[in-house]
């Protein structure tokens, strides 16, 4: 299976640079466009890795949306589920074609060790509020087992803040089934210091996986630290499969 997988993925990738390559004869590409471009791709290759994404809620279309995150695999899986803007780690420039992906899709690219870099790239969050297409953040940080949602910085959120942009929480995570029984969602998640290649070659051994992302109900905040304390709450209850989350008054 691994092999079959590997190679149907490879032929996958090809394709959507070629399909990139295509859009751009045909004149430049508007950020909405590329955000498509980034939708179309992604739903190939979660075909070819055999990955199924349930959605539950309704996906917003402007505003900020902020998830936790589990592995590389819950930017395929958000980008399958809603034309959408990722702020990611700006290491993730140099990754063999996800890299690629990612700066043709419209990622915005932070160096989480300048300070410089936060300011520069909550503007450009300012600037892609103002489109229809929303811009998706991690506020985790980093990914993690899934154990519990870490806390949520929120400086990040604060353009949403300053143009009363909605902001909707959202809530991920993988299961799979194989002969031996379901492994835990901590052996799909790809944390700490595990290499991606290896990861990768596991996740292609794997049958049944799915994806389930759960949306919550956009809300407009007034203060940052008040919307990432509610949102953390909302995405843990989610994660903990609660129907319905009961905000706080907002503030």
């Amino acid at each position: 299976m691994r092999p079959r997988r590997a190679a149907a993925l490879a032929a996958t990738l090809v394709l959507c640079i070629l399909r990139f390559w295509r859009l751009c004869l045909r004149g430049p590409l508007t950020l909405e466009l590329r955000a498509l471009w980034l939708q179309v791709s992604a739903r190939r290759v979660l075909t070819a890795l055999g990955i199924e994404v349930r959605v539950e809620g309704q996906p917003p279309s402007r505003g900020l949306v902020v998830a936790n995150h589990l592995s590389y695999l819950d930017i395929i899986a958000f980008s399958a589920a809603l034309p959408c803007f990722f702020v990611s780690k700006a290491e993730v420039r140099r990754w063999p074609f996800f890299g690629k992906a990612a700066r043709s899709g419209g990622t915005i690219f932070l160096d989480r060790t300048s300070r410089s870099s936060a300011e520069l790239v909550a503007g450009e969050i300012a600037e892609r509020l103002k489109l229809p297409v929303p811009v998706l953040l991690f506020p985790e940080g980093t990914t993690t087992d899934g154990a519990q949602v870490l806390h949520f910085h929120s400086r990040l959120m604060d353009p949403a803040i300053q143009y009363a942009a909605p902001i909707t929480a959202c809530a991920i995570r993988f299961s799979a089934a194989t002969e031996s029984g379901r492994p835990a969602e901590r052996d799909l998640c790809w944390f700490g210091d595990q290499a991606f290649l290896p990861h990768l070659w596991k996740i292609l051994g794997l049958a049944g996986i799915s994806a389930e992302i759960r949306f919550g109900e956009p809300r407009v905040y007034s203060s940052r630290h008040f919307a990432a304390a509610q949102t953390h709450a909302e995405v843990t209850a989610m994660r903990r499969g609660v129907k319905h989350f009961s905000p706080q008054a907002t503030s």
